[in-house]
Order: C-alpha cells, then structure tokens, then sequence
C-alpha cells in the first residue's frame, strides 16, 4: 500500500478524504438545488398563471391544459386598465429617479470623501440617522409637503411625477451616499494631487479621473434605485391620483381590486410583463454589478 494512500486513510476506518469530498459535493449541490427551486417556484407558478384563461391561480401542470396568451392581449385591450401607459409612466419615473440619484450622490459622496468642511461629520450623520425612519412615518409629511411645495411650483406637486421624483430622491439619497463615499475613498488621493499638479480643477479630477474609476459603484446604485422606485407602491399609490399616471404596481393592483377573484391571471401575465425591464437592466449591467459588490466587500 503506498505511503499516500495510508495518509488519505483516516484512524479508526472513518471515510477517507475523497469520501468526505464526495459527501460536501453532494451536500453542496443539493442545497444549490433547494435554493434555486425556492427561488424558481414563485417565478414558474406565476407564468402557469399568465397562461391559464380562468382567472385561477390553480392549474393541474405548469402548462394548463387550456393555455392561452388571452390575460396577455387583455392588458393591452382593456380600455379601463391603460397598462401600457402605466409600465411607461414606471419606466420614465425610474429612469429620471435612476439617473438623477447617481448623479447627486456621486456629487455628494465626492464632496464628503475629498473635502474638509465644518458639519461635515454631523452631516454624514443626519443621512443615516433620517433613513432609519421608514417612509410610512413620513407618508402624511410628504404629502403636506407637496401641497404647499405645489402652491409655487405646480410640476412637483401631489398628483404628478416631479413630486413623486422628488419624494424617491430624498429617500435614496442617505445609503447611497454613504455607500459611495466608502469607494471614493478606496481611490488613491494621489491621482488628485497629481492631476492637481498639471492643474487640472475640482471638476476635471472629479469627471475625468474619478467617475470612471467608481464605474461598478455607479451600477450597484443604479439598478438598486431602479429596482426600489420601480416596484414600489405605497409611496406611488398616495402621491398619484388619477388613473392615467398610475405606475406599474399602483395599475396592477387595479386588476384585482374590483372582481379579486376573475383577474388573477391578468394580474399574473402583467407580473410577468413587469419583470423585464429589471431582467434587462440586470443582465445589461450584470459584470458592472458584479465588479462593484466584490470591490466594496473589500476596499470598504
């Protein structure tokens, strides 16, 4: 018997190594498997739903025997329930959110990683101090805001989509700004003071030399912002009034607060329809993500 079989041969006539890698394998791929179909279970039950004519959330198989893309077309033909405007009014809401809060919190987030000024910890503070609160504290404030807000300024009052912008960017604001200062700081303050040498200014170093380097933070705020104003509904559901500016999950619900019981699966096939855009924008960013969360997990 060689010499590295009786090393792999453990005392006592346990398992040997191959053995116990054989068993962590098996562990390892079977709670892979669970998660994946916990994860998955939801997703498929919901397009068996889309399919199925009857409104039920039941069916026999994942394909209903009588499927159909009827809960489809009915999104779409339904003169009461505009969906296609409400996806383009959660599409444009999110987008100018998405576009707006990077853009002020990499400001931000600059300012307090490179510059020295008075308040600034007490400001870094109050950010995170005012995200404690949740927002279903604050939902009677803000709207009392946007009514007197609207007195001068109309287009951010209640009832339209700048007071709505407006409401989503103070709340995404905090978080971020704190996420994006730990990776401003992660960059060397000797590209500064080089640049500064070649007398670049505060906005050359910051546009040119900076942004491009926090391109993976920028992502991981982008799609978080998407994602949270695009599926939120109490907020939109107070803010908007009139059925036409409805946003996608404020509309959906539309479909089962009246006959709670026949439009299911309409609801469903809207679900489905409502999952795209996030899918896109994840697999559009997917390696900027990636690249953002592993470097913050480490440079802090």
């Amino acid at each position: 018997m060689s010499s590295q079989s009786l090393a792999n041969r453990p005392a006592g006539g346990g398992p040997t190594f191959q053995q116990r890698r054989m068993i962590n394998l098996v562990i390892s791929y079977g709670m892979a498997a669970i998660a994946i179909f916990f994860a998955l279970y939801p997703v498929l039950m919901i397009f068996s739903a889309s399919l199925n004519p009857t409104g039920s959330l039941q069916s026999r198989g994942l394909i209903p025997d009588n499927a159909s893309f009827e809960n489809y077309q009915r999104l779409y033909t339904d003169p009461l329930n505009p969906f296609p405007r409400w996806m383009w009014n959660s599409i444009r809401v999110s987008g100018i959110t998405t576009v707006l809060a990077v853009l002020i919190t990499a400001f931000a987030a600059y300012a307090f990683s490179r510059f020295r000024f008075k308040g600034r910890r007490n400001l870094l503070l109050t950010l995170v101090l005012v995200q404690v609160f949740p927002n279903l504290l604050s939902l009677v404030s803000l709207f009392l805001l946007l009514l007197e807000l609207g007195q001068y300024i109309p287009f951010l009052s209640v009832g339209t989509h700048g007071g709505l912008i407006l409401i989503y960017l103070g709340g995404v604001m905090g978080l971020n700004v704190w996420l994006m200062k730990g990776f401003f700081d992660s960059v060397p303050r000797e590209l500064d003071e080089s640049a500064k040498m070649d007398g670049a200014s505060d906005w050359q170093i910051f546009w040119r030399i900076i942004f491009p380097l926090v391109r993976p933070i920028l992502a991981v705020i982008a799609i978080l912002t998407f994602i949270g104003t695009f599926s939120d509904f109490l907020l939109a559901s107070v803010i908007l009034q009139r059925a036409e500016q409805y946003t996608f999950m404020v509309g959906l619900y539309r479909f089962i607060l009246v006959q709670f019981n026949q439009n299911w699966g309409v609801f469903a096939a809207g679900a489905v329809i409502g999952a795209l855009p996030v899918v896109l924008i994840y697999l559009f960013l997917q390696d900027q993500i990636v690249g953002g969360l592993t470097a913050g997990s480490v440079k802090g």
